[in-house]
């Protein structure tokens, strides 16, 4: 049974794809180069609302909220489209560039080269850490997927708790802080979410070698392209409270 914390690779995608076995269906070298293409689009928007922050900083916002808002719509729409992957997995990067672009434009005007230190550190991991599930170095168990999963459950529900406390004007006390616990917190979700890295790695190995239709290679990329976004923003919140210190 494959199991995944990332909710657009659950256990359940590959179901009844066992059997398609032609030249048409999934490969890794497939869904590699489409994680490539859909990362270029990211950065081609991301650029864009970058350099509209260096001209006029307010002008951004509405650019952001347009983009993570229309991001998270296509994101759940291709969650229960598969099928439309290769339309709206390109939509979705380029929607989360606009978000990612002005996000960046925010953090590096109050702290002077955080973004290139973040960006470096999110390939880095996903460098590392592709290297050490190809190596077997780390192997993708069911107790392992199990308790990441478990743990990127946990994460989200704070994050909603705090979502939801926020309109109260309140907000789940020290995680967002740049204390001590403040920092472990960012720690701790910086490593979760780059063990989402390995069960991502191995649910599309998984999807090849069930022969899973080709369009599967735009869903696997996309899906991996929702890792590293998140784990990208949870370094630069890490960097930020380490320089707010």
């Amino acid at each position: 049974m494959m199991r995944t914390a990332n909710p657009a690779l659950n256990k359940n995608t590959f179901r009844d794809f066992a059997d398609v076995r032609d030249e048409q269906t999934m490969t890794i070298q497939g869904t590699a180069t489409k994680t490539f293409l859909l990362l270029l689009l990211l950065v081609l928007t991301a650029s864009w609302t970058w350099d509209r922050a260096m001209q006029n900083a307010a002008s951004i916002y509405p650019w952001m909220i347009g983009g993570a808002i229309g991001g998270l719509i296509v994101a759940l729409v291709t969650v229960f489209k598969k099928t439309w992957a290769p339309v709206t997995s390109p939509i979705y990067a380029l929607l989360e560039g606009l978000f990612i672009g002005g996000i960046s434009a925010v953090f590096e005007a109050r702290f002077p080269g955080i973004v290139i230190q973040a960006v470096g550190l999110t390939f880095g991991t996903l460098g590392a850490l592709l290297f050490a599930y190809k190596s077997r170095l780390i192997r993708a168990t069911e107790n392992f997927k199990l308790g990441v999963a478990a743990a990127t459950g946990g994460i989200f529900l704070i994050y909603i708790v705090s979502f939801v406390l926020s309109f109260f004007g309140m907000s789940v006390p020290y995680i967002h802080e740049s204390g001590p616990i403040g920092i472990g917190f960012s720690l701790v979700v910086v490593v979760i979410a780059a063990l989402n890295l390995v069960l991502d790695f191995d649910f599309i190995e998984s999807g090849a070698e069930m022969g899973a239709p080709k369009y599967m290679e735009w869903y696997g990329a996309f899906g991996l392209l929702v890792t590293l976004v998140w784990l990208y923003i949870e370094i630069l919140r890490l960097l930020s409270k380490l320089r707010s210190r």
